[in-house]
């Protein structure tokens, strides 16, 4: 019974922890759209609001990992409860753009920590044969979170300073995670009573020859500095080699950007108005929901390996596809980024990277009114564009990406004065309306990316960081490596038009391909699978391999 309670305890956890994650990503979108009016926020102050959990989740990559080593998993988990509690308090109550950036700031930083404690401590403390399954409903909580922000996002839409709210709402499932670790053993590679709990059935770990070799490791546990990352002592530098190759190259396959791409495909296909952009973005939603399902139920049975190898490739040959097609049937891309000084002029288009600019009757009717922002774009297919970017970048471990280019606040009041105007060509009409059956490939490439990414990448990164270091250094060598996943996800974000403006669109995804392949052949040479192996038994694997 006992060990039961310890599964779903663990369960919870994970899950929860991936939630408020998730949440704290989407929940922004939804958030500037009242936030510019209230404060006035230029598009420059819009990006430093976003930016500023990406500084803080740096921040927690850096001291993070030595917070997990030192003071064990299970209270690093609990301090980042009680960091994000105040970090939701200080948002709520903002009154200033400072405090706001402060609090984002805060929230970043305790969800970073919390991302990497609670993916070691779950893998830490349940049986190898569960590992797989546990580790990925994190993945599947961050999903569920961005899906909870979009709902909450629509909810508060037009309920004034309604922004106090999608933050302050974030406190409540940090509460539950805070109660539920409190029931928790302490963190498993800690305690001094290792033959105790395991013979009590507290801890439901491995076999009899596993727990055997679990008795020893308290005292056989071997202290490394974090200079070891790049030696030849136990392989580390191995290690770190695969490590450091399953983030970048999770970024470098275009995740961050991909889905950017999403509102120009629906838009083509004719979804056109506001509840049909807004289902649109919410079925890719359920899409990846449903594909993080599919890796747990798989990643214990078919393998870490197998899972990654097979979602890279799919990865690969969709991206492929839609540089392909977008050569056929091109789109056209503008770059802007005006926000409205003065509350009661027209709002112009605060462009995403990848909006076209519709003539007024190609997009749905709202009208260039003043106070549109409130009244009219809240639950609108704008800010559903914006919405709908958050998607790619999950688990973590995949930040939302720069404001600049993503994340500002999407208005879609535009006067008709500057219904064409933009850095692009000015439309006459919908360039792609006769490219119909390609429009459909696109699209369908979009919904297998997402799919592939949510079954590969996504959960199975984070699942074999947690596994293939030895736990006296897993906390730092795990934020090690989370370090590059921000940094890379950072300067993808940030290069993406300027890569576009140099090399065009369409090469831009074709070499999203290329790196997809590049990606299976490292997986293949380097990674090795881990599952049904115990820690020790990966541990022991990889300090024999030269």
């Amino acid at each position: 019974g006992r060990a039961l309670l310890v599964l779903l305890l663990s369960a919870t956890v994970s899950l929860l922890g991936g939630l408020i994650f998730g949440y704290e990503l989407g929940i922004i979108s939804g958030a500037l759209l009242q936030l510019q009016t209230d404060f006035h926020l230029s598009c420059f102050k819009q990006e430093v609001l976003v930016s500023a959990v990406l500084i803080g989740a740096l921040l927690a990559s850096l001291v993070g990992g030595i917070l997990i080593d030192r003071h064990g998993r299970r209270r690093a988990i609990l301090v980042s409860n009680l960091v994000l509690f105040v970090g939701s308090l200080i948002l709520t109550l903002a009154r200033s753009f400072t405090v706001l950036v402060i609090g984002r700031v805060t929230v970043g930083f305790a969800i970073s920590v919390s991302s990497m404690a609670c993916c070691i401590y779950v893998s830490e403390i349940v049986a190898a044969h569960q590992r797989g399954l546990l580790v990925s409903l994190y993945e599947t909580g961050i999903t569920g979170g961005i899906l909870l922000s979009y709902a909450l996002n629509y909810i508060f839409a037009d309920v004034d300073e309604g922004w106090r709210y999608m933050f302050g709402l974030a406190i409540a499932p940090t509460a539950m995670q805070f109660l539920s670790i409190l029931f928790l053993p302490v963190n498993p590679v800690k305690l001094s009573s290792w033959d105790s709990d395991c013979q009590k059935g507290l801890i439901p770990l491995q076999d009899t020859e596993d727990r055997a070799a679990a008795k020893q490791e308290p005292y056989q546990e071997k202290r490394y500095s974090f200079l070891d990352l790049f030696r030849t002592r136990d392989n580390m530098r191995r290690r770190t080699l695969v490590g450091l190759g399953l983030v970048l190259f999770q970024q470098f396959t275009g995740q961050p950007n991909v889905l950017g791409y999403a509102s120009k495909i629906f838009h083509s296909v004719g979804f056109q108005s506001n509840s049909s952009a807004i289902l649109a973005s919410v079925g890719l939603g359920a899409i990846k929901v449903v594909a993080t399902l599919v890796a747990m139920a798989l990643a214990d049975k078919a393998g870490r390996r197998v899972l990654l190898m097979a979602g890279c490739v799919v990865m690969a040959i969709s991206v492929t596809t839609i540089g392909l097609t977008s050569c056929m049937a091109p789109l056209a891309m503008a770059r802007d980024c005006r926000a409205p000084t003065d509350p009661n002029a027209s709002h112009s288009l605060t462009q995403h990277p990848l909006t076209p600019v519709f003539p007024q009757s190609a997009v749905s009717p709202i009208p260039p009114a003043s106070g549109a922002v409130k009244n009219q774009a809240g639950p609108g297919f704008a800010a559903t564009r914006s919405l709908t970017k958050v998607f790619t970048s999950t688990q973590s471990k995949e930040v939302v990406p720069n404001p600049s280019l993503t994340q500002k606040k999407e208005l879609v009041g535009q006067s008709k004065k500057r219904t064409v105007e933009s850095t692009g060509p000015p439309l006459t009409g919908a360039p792609w309306s006769q490219h119909t059956v390609l429009n459909w490939i696109t699209l369908l490439s979009l919904m297998a990316f997402v799919s592939a990414f949510s079954i590969g990448f996504g959960p199975m990164t984070w699942l074999v960081l947690s596994e293939i270091y030895p736990a006296g250094i897993r906390g730092r060598a795990f934020a090690f490596c989370n370090s590059f996943n921000w940094a890379a996800n950072l300067l993808i974000s940030l290069s993406f038009l300027d890569l576009i403006d140099a090399i065009g669109f369409s090469w831009m995804f074709l070499l999203y391909g290329l790196m997809g392949v590049m990606a299976v052949i490292f997986i293949y040479l380097f990674v090795p699978e881990t599952k049904g192996q115990s820690l020790e038994e990966i541990d022991q694997q990889f300090s024999r391999k030269r």
